[in-house]
């Protein structure tokens, strides 16, 4: 008897246990250190649906689809290292293979890519800009670069409020603006030694 009344405390003990840290849990909750600013994240969003009207609209007004100047861009753009296979600006255009595929003909019958093999893997093609792409794209992106410049500035504004409170603010690294709109975002990078 004796026994089984030890045991039925034990199980008592257990259950208020459970329940006075379930209680802590819910009541002394600790809150997010983040909540999310709904403003700043629907400015964020209206910037760059604005921006990419701009540049649609810009494609088209210069002859060629959306798609395809964001894939002379990617072909220009890659990464150090990066090969522009078709894979590769698959990825970098976040489209199907066949799809890239597509692109790269369309743009090769106007004569902005060429397709050639790699010296190292004669199986692996490899898609460049032509003269004619070059030329394309810079007149293209400098209309862009323009379009940045009047409107950039807000868009870091609203990026900065929004990543301000999710950084620390006892680390070295920081993002700042300058005020000429042509100036990059400069990064000061941490200056501790390992």
């Amino acid at each position: 008897m004796c026994l089984g009344f030890f045991r039925l405390t034990k199980k008592v003990d257990l259950y208020i246990y459970v329940a006075e840290r379930y209680y802590r849990l819910t009541t002394y909750m600790p809150k997010p250190a983040l909540y999310p600013d709904y403003k700043a994240m629907a400015e964020l969003r209206y910037r760059i649906r604005c921006f990419l009207r701009f540049s649609e609209n810009a494609a088209r007004q210069a002859g060629i689809e959306p798609q395809q100047h964001q894939l002379l861009l990617a072909v220009r753009g890659l990464p150090d290292g990066a090969k522009p296979t078709v894979g590769v600006l698959a990825e970098r255009m976040q489209l199907q293979h066949h799809s890239t595929v597509e692109l790269i003909d369309r743009l090769a019958e106007r004569g902005f890519l060429v397709r050639l093999r790699a010296t190292d893997d004669h199986r692996q093609v490899l898609v460049k800009l032509t003269r004619d792409g070059e030329a394309f794209l810079e007149k293209l992106s400098l209309h862009h670069l323009q379009e940045l410049q009047s409107a950039g500035l807000r868009f870091v504004r609203v990026l900065q409020s929004l990543l301000h409170e999710s950084m620390p603010s006892d680390t070295d690294d920081s993002v700042t603006v300058s005020s000429n709109p042509s100036a990059r975002i400069k990064h000061r990078k941490d200056n501790r030694h390992d």
